[in-house]
């Protein structure tokens, strides 16, 4: 998802890299749950995610849409994200004691807070967004540590295609029909997120597979 806002808004004003502290560390949250209510549908998942909760919950993408994931427009592209639930708009997987139910399993954006992404120049760095964690005093990490994601450096290559791919979508759907637009979002939807994902193969080698098929459908991104 953009934001249309300017780096120094939202940051301490420094870029990182994966090998870099940043003052990030939450301490466990201390049964702090804030940042898992009232997100609207700002969770957004990517195919990772998707193979990260079928695989480890023992659930297809059609039960989880059925519970606790929906569909929304981002950018011009229909993208599966998190749902907030109830009266106090708290994220579906949290227990009733304010904690992960998936923990294992969590999304990347989930992975990735307080810190945020930012793309330029054919890559990406990150960067510690302000005024959004509550929790104060905050200890440094290292980058790749606080991710907590396996093999980080072809997940990051994943990341950068996953972008590329969605810009790339956006700008040839600005100002075609609605059909062109809803053929291709389906296309998307079936091929990265509703075809089911093999638990006993690495996720990097399907999602090539299928880039394979999404570029021969749309041609060389």
């Amino acid at each position: 998802m953009k934001r249309n806002v300017s780096l120094a808004e939202i940051s301490d004003g420094r870029l990182y890299k994966a090998n870099d502290m940043v003052k990030a560390d939450c301490g466990g949250c201390n049964g702090c749950s804030r940042c898992c209510h009232g997100m609207g549908n700002s969770i957004i998942l990517d195919p990772y995610d998707v193979y990260r909760m079928t695989t480890g919950m023992g659930k297809s993408m059609q039960e989880l849409l059925a519970a606790s994931v929906e569909l929304n427009v981002v950018d011009g592209v229909i993208l599966p994200n998190l749902k907030m639930q109830g009266a106090e708009e708290a994220c579906a997987y949290l227990d009733g004691r304010g904690r992960c139910s998936i923990h294992p399993y969590r999304p990347g954006i989930c992975r990735l807070f307080p810190l945020g992404r930012y793309y330029e120049n054919g890559g990406f760095s990150y960067f510690l967004q302000t005024g959004e964690c509550a929790k104060e005093n905050r200890s440094k990490i290292k980058v790749s540590k606080w991710i907590d994601t396996p093999d980080l450096t072809r997940n990051q290559q994943f990341t950068l295609q996953w972008h590329d791919l969605l810009h790339a979508m956006e700008e040839r759907l600005t100002g075609e029909d609605e059909g062109k637009q809803r053929e291709e979002n389906l296309l998307l939807l079936r091929l990265f997120y509703l075809l089911p994902y093999e638990g006993t193969i690495d996720f990097y080698t399907q999602f090539t597979e299928r880039m394979e098929h999404w570029n021969g459908q749309n041609g060389q991104i």
